[in-house]
């Protein structure tokens, strides 16, 4: 089977979220698994330079798009075993940020026409092209569009995979046939409540629908879930499926990490965890505490993370022991609440505005508690990377949070985190003050962190269920 997985992002190359992680560690445990893969990328101005040295120049040529003709250079890279291949155009990616410019519906129509365009270029013939998220949407849409006739095209089967529903491509009707050149008359592929909805067209067009979790996929068919897009979801249930994410568990490995202060594994764990707790007191400036319990965050500051649940039971969560460590950001107003706290409450929380994956990792490491009180949560790596780490995972039961953590159970000893069901911050209080309660219990504290110690979060299984619905496309 020769998967080509085609992504606006993937570590180590690029990442502003998951999916940079699932397109840096999928690929490895699907070629180990039996099958041909390869990666397509946009071929970004912030691509570290050591990966661009060892580069190869495959191909030069112009695409059209629309009434444009662009220029794409055709890279390579063999990275891990993995062929990467990465899509050259300094006016679209020679950009300081991935996304969020005005003309990200042409650069990413772009990045599109162009990966369809390299296919007979490429080393190996794709079976599956594995598409991510809306800026990989009109992937399937050209397949069945513009390419519907093409020659060397017409066996090809889509995946599509939404990652987060929450962003979708919407642009209005009118650049239909100017920006993303599709014809008029396949405007209803694209066309949803009055405007062009670029992952619309994908579920409608693409040969299988996943998500990246079992919960997800149930969810995101109503309402309150589904962001305007439950009524098509419906539609195309039949092809949906829902696969839990995994991580990659050499990366995230507080054995092997060189970010912590100590390295530890299962047998030192306790002493370990001690060492990277007053390592991140001392350098956030809080009160260097071993009996003090730290809950931590590592989020984007937007609702569906659940912000508010967290604000309004702040003051009531600061009564108990405990000091409050939030690394991100987001919403201004949000980050203006948790600034004005953190002077609050001096030496007992601190707001790292911002982003840094060595700063994460430590956070992790000497953390007792880490909380993700998600609205929605289409699948989450937090919760696992915390559980690796062994710290206690409090989250919500929506998505893949509630596909990866099981409430633990003081009476049977199963379990790996502690949870809560409804949209309620007394509800998220309780489950704080849970697990603060196992915490100060030595025997159920080591168990639950064993638990979580134990997590199996690796891709293998994934892997394993992507490949299965892959056949199933050729059966």
């Amino acid at each position: 089977m020769n998967v080509l997985m085609i992504g606006s992002e993937a570590l180590p190359f690029a990442k502003s979220g998951g999916l940079g992680d699932v397109l840096g560690a999928l690929p490895k445990e699907l070629k180990k698994q039996g099958a041909e893969v390869a990666v397509i990328l946009p071929l970004y101005e912030t691509v570290h330079e050591k990966y661009k040295k060892k580069m190869v120049r495959i191909a030069e040529f112009e695409t059209q798009l629309a009434w444009r003709k662009k220029y794409v250079g055709l890279l390579k890279l063999v990275h891990e075993g993995v062929d990467f291949y990465f899509i050259d155009n300094q006016e679209y990616f020679n950009r300081e940020k991935y996304y969020g410019y005005f003309d990200d519906g042409e650069r990413f129509s772009y990045f599109c026409k162009a990966c369809m365009d390299v296919i007979p270029l490429l080393a190996m013939k794709p079976d599956i092209l594995h598409c991510s998220e809306w800026q990989t949407a009109l992937i399937p849409v050209y397949l069945r569009t513009i390419y519907r006739n093409a020659q060397g095209y017409e066996n090809i089967k889509t995946v599509f995979t939404i990652h987060n529903i929450e962003y979708q491509g919407q642009y209005d009707l009118r650049l239909l046939t100017d920006m993303f050149g599709i014809d008029k008359r396949d405007q209803s592929v694209l066309d949803y409540q009055g405007c062009i909805n670029l992952t619309k067209g994908a579920i409608a067009t693409c040969d299988l629908l996943t998500t990246v979790s079992p919960s997800y996929a149930q969810e995101i068919q109503y309402l309150f879930y589904g962001k305007g897009l439950d009524s098509i979801i419906k539609e195309n249930a039949y092809k949906l499926r829902g696969i839990l994410n995994g991580i990659d568990q050499n990366l995230f490995n507080p054995k092997k990490d060189p970010n912590l202060t100590a390295k530890y594994d299962a047998k030192t764990v306790e002493g370990g965890k001690a060492l990277n707790k007053a390592a991140i007191q001392r350098e956030l400036g809080l009160n260097e505490d071993e009996n003090i319990v730290i809950v931590s965050m590592v989020t984007r500051l937007v609702e569906h993370k659940g912000i508010d649940l967290v604000i309004e039971a702040f003051d009531a969560m600061m009564q108990e022991n405990i000091q409050f460590i939030l690394l991100g950001a987001g919403d201004q107003q949000y980050e203006y609440f948790f600034r004005e706290k953190e002077r609050a409450y001096p030496k007992r929380v601190c707001f790292y505005r911002g982003y840094s994956e060595g700063l994460a990792n430590k956070i992790y490491a000497g953390s007792d508690l880490f909380l993700m009180p998600s609205i929605s949560e289409p699948c989450g790596l937090s919760q696992m990377i915390a559980a690796k780490y062994g710290t206690i995972p409090i989250v919500r039961e929506t998505g893949g949070l509630k596909d990866s953590i099981e409430a633990f159970n003081p009476e049977t000893g199963k379990g790996n985190g502690v949870t809560f069901k409804q949209v309620n911050w007394c509800d998220m209080l309780g489950a704080i003050q849970r697990a603060i309660g196992i915490y100060n219990d030595p025997v159920n504290h080591k168990k639950i962190i064993n638990n979580a110690l134990k997590s199996d979060f690796s891709w293998k299984k994934g892997a394993k269920e992507y490949l299965t619905l892959y056949n199933e496309l050729y059966l």
